[in-house]
């Protein structure tokens, strides 16, 4: 399947609430598997081909990869601190409900009202416990009824078959390097360890060795100054290919762009999500999508599906300054926003803002 192989070659798919478009997770996979539909995911989800963990953010992550998760789960539940002090006592309590009753959704247990509110969001004892059980290993997510986890024992989600083994240290910085060189073909070592703390010096001697053994090699870009890792496969690959002039509206959170100053190292484009901005202070709207034409992101729009009205509405389009090959580009991203709208399940495309008024103009000629 189109999307499995998806999720295995990014190494994860970062799961995200905001709904004014088709989430985050979907959208990413969507952008890349163009039959992709959402119960592709549940389904993959099911087969136990991949599972909910964290990566930098909450994801979907390949089931190949769960040892490598182990780490994590092992250092939470020895007392690192993860988001708040978890009370043990109830966790027990929770394990011994989903043993005798089954699986459980937070949804299950009534708010008492004496927690704290946390990075999950609300402050139900039961959620708050649920999701720490989860993030130890203890329990996984089974499945998700909507958009709402249903959490079960890790010995009844996880099958016999997965690979069990903790890894060394060295194991995982290396499993660290090949993923991040795989999903994103070149990559510095800031970004390798992205949001990662206390593995800078081992990560880069761990660099230095796969140079050295022939495993990747170092890339220069002209006139930046960064050294970025790939392999010679994929560098030769890169010099044979020619890029497609195809469009594509990236997701906030899509693998691609959720690095920030990546995005601006390498693609001179100045990129920040909105929605966590006030809104007196936005500058392009509340979850504007990078419009990437090509190998270039010429520009950004802000898109709500109304689902009642069924219109894809564009609240702002903004095109950057040196967008050239407009015809083209009318054209493709006519073709784009088309597909866009019926993949949140829309028939008409409004466009209400831009500062580029002739470049709209014939847009929505096309968009009839």
């Amino acid at each position: 399947m189109g999307a499995l192989k998806c999720v295995e070659q990014l190494g994860y798919i970062q799961i995200d609430t905001i709904s004014v478009v088709q989430r985050a997770h979907h959208h990413t996979l969507w952008t890349r598997v163009p039959d992709f539909r959402k119960e592709h995911l549940d389904a993959l989800q099911k087969d136990r081909k991949v599972f909910e963990y964290w990566a930098h953010a909450a994801s979907y992550l390949p089931m190949r990869d769960f040892r490598f998760s182990l780490p994590y789960m092992n250092a939470i539940a020895g007392g690192q601190k993860h988001w708040h002090t978890p009370d043990k006592k109830l966790m027990q309590r929770m394990i011994r409900h989903i043993r005798t009753e089954g699986p459980v959704m937070a949804r299950h247990f009534e708010d008492t009202g004496e927690g704290k509110s946390h990075f999950w969001g609300g402050s139900k004892p039961a959620k708050i416990a649920l999701e720490q059980l989860f993030i130890e290993g203890e329990l996984m997510v089974s499945h998700r009824e909507g958009f709402q986890k249903v959490f079960d024992l890790t010995e009844r989600v996880l099958p016999s078959s997965v690979d069990t083994r903790i890894p060394s240290h060295e194991e995982f910085l290396r499993h660290l390097i090949t993923r991040t060189i795989q999903a994103q073909g070149i990559a510095s070592e800031p970004e390798i360890r992205y949001l990662r703390k206390g593995i800078k010096a081992d990560l880069s001697r761990q660099i230095q060795q796969m140079i050295h053994d022939g495993e990747i090699v170092e890339v220069k870009i002209q006139e930046n100054p960064t050294s970025y890792y790939s392999t010679l496969d994929l560098v030769e690959t890169a010099a044979s290919t020619r890029t497609s002039k195809r469009t594509h509206l990236l997701s906030p959170f899509d693998n691609f762009v959720i690095q920030r100053k990546r995005i601006a190292a390498l693609f001179d484009f100045d990129y920040q999500i909105e929605c966590y901005v006030p809104k007196h202070k936005r500058q392009h709207g509340y979850f504007c999508l990078p419009i990437l034409f090509g190998d270039t992101i010429i520009g950004r729009l802000d898109p709500k599906a109304d689902k009642r009205e069924k219109t894809l509405r564009i609240e702002n389009l903004v095109l950057e300054k040196s967008v050239s090959q407009k015809e083209q580009l009318t054209r493709q991203l006519a073709s784009t926003l088309r597909d866009f709208a019926e993949f949140n399940q829309c028939t008409d495309c409004r466009i209400l803002k831009s500062n580029d008024k002739q470049f709209v103009k014939d847009l929505a000629k096309l968009l009839g």
